[in-house]
């Protein structure tokens, strides 16, 4: 069966067993996010570990492979989404700018929290766990006022961007395991539409700012962010806020660079210049964070899950960064693009009487 006779397949088409699965899946997601949750507020360093040093760097390679399996079982969009699987979201859309200015948003929270990372949250289970909880709060109370997946999962989530700047050469289609049916609430549909990327939708002046400052911006940041030293005593107000420069610096760069090379090579290389990247985003980010991960970071043990300094020989760890460099250029500039999507399109909805089918998505 072709992908064409799939792609209006809904969650509720599905076999009892995959439905089964795919919610057994998210409760269990869920569990664990609670787990680490529980061990940040009453564990701090373990929970620091769990969250920092191992869930957040297995998720950039995640969202590169199959966005669409972390959009389906992430704890803060199963979190967001259940007031409407009970019916007591009240299901409002949201205006073409409200979704811009949301997106924005969402950007700048993005540069704004993890840099932080390096002042408070690399070492404060309870800063955290406050953040999660903020987080979890806010993504509920947009889903009990607007539609779907509109307002937080494809709107103010800071993940959203990254998902969109590296998901847009997934390896595959999987099942919408949250939306029974298609209501347009976001246009374009970032599970649907193929090959999405920040500038998918260019509608409003939010829209095209967050497509600049994620694309153009992101690998400048990440490089920045990694030439900053954790900071575990801090002595002034200067000192805590001094863990912004480099990586604000960094992404000045980038963008500066970005828009060069845009005015350069012209309309007609846009994707590809997105994709090149999107791939110098994601491999500076392993650039830096499996040798800090194994003992072999630029700052001590600034970010390190185990210390594998004296058993390692330094090259090891090279090659480990090439090969994974090499990878991702290939898999995001190189592959061939698809018509390959997050998540399946399930069947359009009606509202108020009205197919909406034929809206563009």
């Amino acid at each position: 069966m072709n992908e064409t006779t799939l792609q209006f397949k809904s969650f509720d088409q599905l076999s009892s067993g995959s439905r089964i699965a795919w919610r057994i899946a998210q409760v269990v997601v869920w569990l664990v996010g609670a787990a680490i949750l529980f061990c940040l507020l009453f564990f701090p360093t373990l929970g620091v570990t769990l969250f920092w040093n191992i869930l957040i760097p297995v998720a950039p390679l995640l969202l590169v492979l199959a966005t669409g399996l972390w959009r389906n079982v992430c704890p803060l969009a199963s979190t967001n989404l259940l007031p409407r699987h009970l019916g007591l979201s009240k299901r409002k859309k949201l205006s073409a700018a409200q979704q811009g200015k949301l997106n924005l948003t969402g950007v700048i929270a993005l540069f704004a929290i993890v840099p932080l990372r390096h002042a408070l949250l690399n070492r404060s289970g309870m800063a955290t766990a406050v953040m999660i909880i903020s987080a979890a709060v806010i993504a509920t109370g947009l889903g009990l006022i607007y539609e779907w997946k509109s307002a937080w999962c494809s709107g103010l989530c800071p993940v959203h961007p990254v998902e969109k700047l590296y998901g847009g050469k997934v390896m595959m289609s999987l099942p919408n395991a949250h939306c029974s049916q298609c209501v347009n609430c976001s246009v374009p549909c970032p599970d649907s539409t193929p090959h999405i990327n920040p500038k998918s939708s260019s509608k409003t002046i939010y829209h095209r700012l967050s497509g600049l400052l994620i694309i153009g911006g992101l690998p400048g940041f990440i490089w920045g962010w990694f030439h900053v030293a954790d900071v575990y005593h801090a002595q002034s107000f200067y000192e805590f806020v001094s863990v912004y420069k480099m990586p604000l610096l960094g992404c000045l760069l980038s963008m500066t660079l970005y828009l060069i090379l845009s005015k350069m090579t012209g309309p007609g290389f846009d994707r590809n210049l997105t994709n090149i990247f999107a791939a110098a985003g994601v491999s500076c980010y392993y650039w830096y964070r499996i040798p800090a991960l194994l003992g072999f970071g630029l700052f001590g043990h600034d970010g390190m899950l185990v210390d594998l300094g004296n058993i390692l020989p330094a090259w090891s760890i090279s090659v480990i960064t090439m090969a994974m460099a090499a990878f991702l250029f290939f898999w995001l500039v190189v592959r061939k693009e698809t018509q390959v999507r997050w998540a399946l399109r399930p069947p359009y909805g009606q509202k108020d009487g009205d197919q909406i089918g034929n809206l563009t998505a």
